[in-house]
């Protein structure tokens, strides 16, 4: 049975079609003094059960956990945990003196109640190793290609830097053809970062930008803009996680983007295509 946080309804029923699967009823309440409250109906006599939930906030994090318990609680046998978006993932390691590295914090509480962990396209992938057993790690890049038009113009494929070239890679593979290339930051100052292609010629060529994490779009907004300088001809954004905070969305398209295209693994407007299929090849 499929047991879906509030936060990933929609990959979750995703996910049910795809496997044939039951989606379990699942309740969320909230008590009176702001404590969470969740409940799997039905879930009895059933020997999996498979808890999708990005856990995009604190209470998502917590309701994760409370929904592997009730699982747990009602007697199955195995529990596997989705994160299809792992929150907190970002901090894998500590860069001062009293930070705490909480990717392991938070995955050794998932680790408690899951028998399995599969995450998607995790900024790090070594955070995988502080899950026990140790998370797999599922690639969902090459989705982005699917919402793409089919009548590009000589694209070329961006990664937000060279360490991230592979993701550009990968979707302009599923998309069949391009070129890619990455950005460079050169930082002038504390405040000033310079951003720009590193040697491609994008003048009227369609560019592609492929990220895996979207936040603020802040970053992403001064590259476009430096496309527009060099006289791009359209600008597509995709990344695999939308997580498109504040005004994310809307500073982009100021900035001259075409479309933004993301994935199901955070459920926003951009959600253009879902990672469900790659996620049922590993179940």
């Amino acid at each position: 049975m499929i047991v879906s946080g509030s936060a990933s309804q929609s990959l979750s029923a995703a996910l049910a079609r795809e496997l044939e699967e039951p989606l379990a009823p699942v309740e969320y309440d909230r008590f009176p003094d702001g404590e969470l409250f969740t409940t799997v109906p039905g879930i009895e006599e059933r020997t999996r059960a498979i808890v999708v939930a990005s856990t995009v906030s604190s209470d998502a994090h917590l309701e994760l956990l409370l929904l592997q318990d009730a699982v747990r609680e009602a007697g199955v046998d195995e529990v596997v945990t989705i994160l299809p978006y792992m929150g907190y993932g970002r901090q894998d390691e500590a860069f001062e003196s009293g930070e705490p590295v909480s990717a392991r914090a938070v995955a050794r509480a998932i680790s408690t109640g899951a028998d399995r962990v599969l995450t998607v396209n995790p900024h790090e992938r070594a955070i995988c190793q502080f899950f026990e057993p140790t998370a797999i790690a599922v690639d969902a890049a090459g989705r982005l290609a699917d919402p793409l038009p089919t009548d590009l113009v000589d694209p070329v494929f961006l990664s937000p830097d060279a360490g991230a070239i592979s993701l550009a890679e990968t979707v302009r593979d599923a998309y069949g053809g391009g070129e890619t290339d990455y950005f460079e930051k050169t930082r002038h100052s504390g405040t000033e970062v310079e951003i720009s292609p590193s040697d491609v010629d994008v003048t009227d060529r369609d560019v592609v930008v492929a990220d895996d994490i979207i936040a603020t779009g802040t970053t992403m907004s001064e590259a476009v803009a430096v496309l527009r300088e060099r006289g791009v001809g359209r600008v597509f954004v995709t990344c695999v996680h939308p997580l498109l905070a504040q005004n994310a969305y809307a500073k982009l398209s100021r900035a001259g983007v075409e479309a933004i295209y993301g994935t199901d693994t955070i459920e926003r407007e951009a959600s253009a295509v879902s990672v469900a299929p790659e996620l049922a090849t590993r179940l």
